[in-house]
């Protein structure tokens, strides 16, 4: 039978110098700068090593609820495994339950971990709604799903299951996503080599489904599942046409040809626009 070794903490620490008595350097060093600090902060009547430890296990749990699991705050703020389980779970060898008090550091370096998708371990389920509109909005826009799975770097049943299910994604699909719409959302498809046919394909599939374009989100909520896409008044095509014209001829000087060519219909089809949404003030079009 053998036993592991518990390897020692790093020569310069705190914990080398007091509890296993190095005298080394930089542990003398280190040992020396704790003591000065120690003074100081006693003369000016600010020396608090240890604080309330329910405000920080309340963080921790509440970390939790993001899918950021205690190892992940462990790895996160380089508080031990061990320490962190005391502060949730006690110390079942001894029989002694959760920590009473944390040293001031220790709670410093666990609070300023924040609840972020970025935070979150790869494996982690996260809430799907922002990864589910991120994609379909890419999709939308003409980016066919075989595509994203590539860009993604994962199979097109994920993909295909993340738009389609409202279900959680892992945390690294998540942000993968995150990133991928904020390079594409407004990217044409067709000047990444992707085909016209797909692109047309794409437009069509999300047409049929309802699924808004990026432009429908707002970016600081379109992770919420309470969040709507604003898609805008409706307005009938003569209306839009017209007022695109006007204003191609009236700041950007073009004539009545090239508005129409810009806008992709005849110059007969753009004067039965005018004509059909007159305004008070025609003398921007010509007769």
């Amino acid at each position: 039978m053998t036993t592991t070794t518990k390897p020692l903490p790093p020569h310069g620490t705190l914990s080398r110098a007091q509890a296993h008595h190095c005298k080394c350097q930089p542990c003398r060093n280190r040992a020396a700068e704790y003591a000065r600090d120690r003074h100081r902060l006693i003369a000016y009547g600010r020396w608090q090593p240890y604080v309330d430890a329910e405000p920080v296990r309340q963080h921790v749990r509440m970390l939790m609820s993001y899918s950021i699991g205690w190892q992940r705050v462990c790895a996160l703020s380089g508080v031990s495994n061990g320490g962190m389980s005391r502060l949730l779970y006690g110390d079942y060898s001894r029989g002694s339950g959760p920590s009473k008090r944390v040293r001031t550091a220790t709670a410093d370096r666990i609070l300023a971990v924040k609840p972020s998708l970025d935070a979150a371990a790869p494996c982690a389920l996260v809430d799907g709604t922002g990864t589910r509109r991120r994609l379909q909005g890419l999709v939308a826009i003409g980016w066919p799903q075989r595509t994203l799975a590539n860009k993604l770097g994962v199979d097109r049943v994920t993909v295909n299951d993340q738009i389609h299910r409202q279900i959680p994604a892992y945390a690294s699909t998540a942000r993968g996503t995150r990133d991928m719409y904020d390079r594409l959302w407004n990217v044409d498809p067709l000047s990444h080599g992707v085909a016209p046919r797909w692109v047309r394909q794409a437009h069509v599939f999300a047409a049929l489904r309802g699924w808004p374009p990026p432009t429908a989100w707002d970016d600081d909520y379109i992770d919420s599942p309470a969040a709507t896409p604003d898609l805008g008044e409706h307005v009938d095509r003569y209306t839009a046409i017209a007022e695109d014209a006007r204003w191609l001829i009236k700041e950007q000087h073009y004539t009545v040809p090239q508005a129409a060519h810009r806008l992709g219909i005849t110059s007969e089809h753009l004067y039965r626009a005018f004509r059909a949404r007159p305004v008070a003030d025609e003398s921007v079009v010509p007769a």
